[in-house]
């Protein structure tokens, strides 16, 4: 019996969690016949224009690339359709891919979603489950459609939260099950056997794109719900507060539940606790305490909050103030 075709495949994405499928394609016996990636952005303090990480992995690897303002366009399409793909596959690329894009390749487009679809649909999958609490989230291989990651799946792997992961440990570790798992579809897609099996939409919940305000924290709430959305907003849009007596903006890395004696609590309350050979950094939450692990003061490093302590002379009704 012969073996399967290798299929031609055209590879969209744009930031570092699109790496490790990239990565994978090119090293399976399928060959990558174009990558198309966001336009380049400035970044940093000195809003210098730096190539996306997808286009600069494109480019040591000698592959061509494209970065439209938008796909659909005329001259895009016509740069796709030089490349003869006969797959697209896509991972976190950050535009809409129109009709034309989708059936551009014979065997039309696949997405790896960092969710267990359909759970949280959309821009920010990885901080929505952390937010919701879940225990356990995964990668799911499914059909580009015109509604938001709503397609056919054909592939789904599991992947336990951490206790204490935040936002990006946990992107990372899904970006390194994303490749392999893509890889292995678009060989069932070769091989003809690839199972697409529809959605429940009665299932479904949605991850919206993430704003500064997803970083805001209610001190009025639980200590628990204080913590997640800590580790939802880290490392962005970035968990952030101000002390209102020192005059500092700073943000929380990182944070775990004060079990240890306290003074009487007040939400949004702020002190150097002694009763660690290291000063602890707590604030008050509607039911305990939140001490404060790791944090970056605004144009400082980060540092461990008794480092912080250590040089800062907090007063003694310090607070977070409201925002």
């Amino acid at each position: 019996m012969p073996d399967p075709p290798a299929l031609r495949v055209l590879f969209f994405g744009t930031p570092e969690f699109a790496l490790p499928s990239l990565r994978a394609l090119c090293a399976s016996r399928h060959q990558v016949v174009g990558v198309v990636s966001q336009p380049d952005r400035p970044r940093g303090r000195g809003h210098r224009l730096e190539p996306t990480p997808v286009r600069a992995e494109a480019e040591r690897r000698s592959l061509p690339v494209l970065q439209p303002e938008r796909v659909g366009d005329a001259a895009a399409l016509g740069w796709m359709r030089a490349r003869a793909p006969d797959l697209g596959c896509v991972v976190a690329f950050g535009q809409f891919l129109p009709r034309p894009v989708r059936e551009l390749p014979q065997h039309g487009l696949i997405n790896a979603h960092a969710s267990l679809l359909p759970r949280y649909r959309g821009a920010a999958p990885v901080a929505h489950a952390l937010l919701g609490g879940e225990q356990r989230t995964g990668v799911t291989i499914m059909r580009i459609e015109k509604a938001m990651d709503a397609g056919d799946r054909c592939a789904r792997r599991e992947l336990e939260i951490e206790a204490g992961e935040s936002a990006g440990s946990l992107e990372e570790r899904l970006a390194e099950l994303a490749g392999p798992l893509l890889a292995e579809s678009v060989d069932r897609i070769a091989e003809g056997t690839a199972v697409f099996v529809p959605q429940d939409p009665a299932e479904a919940s949605y991850a919206p794109k993430l704003t500064r305000a997803f970083g805001e924290l209610d001190w009025s709430a639980p200590v628990e719900a204080v913590l997640l959305r800590i580790r939802a907003a880290t490392p962005r849009p970035g968990a952030r507060a101000r002390l209102r007596g020192a005059g500092l903006d700073f943000r929380i890395l990182k944070a775990r539940r004060f079990g240890g004696p306290a003074p009487d609590l007040r939400p949004g309350a702020v002190l150097g606790h002694p009763g660690t050979p290291d000063p602890a950094l707590l604030v008050g939450a509607l039911d305990g305490w939140v001490e404060v692990l790791r944090l970056q003061v605004a144009g400082r490093r980060p540092t461990a909050a008794a480092a912080f302590l250590r040089g800062a002379r907090l007063s003694e009704d310090e607070e977070i103030e409201a925002r």
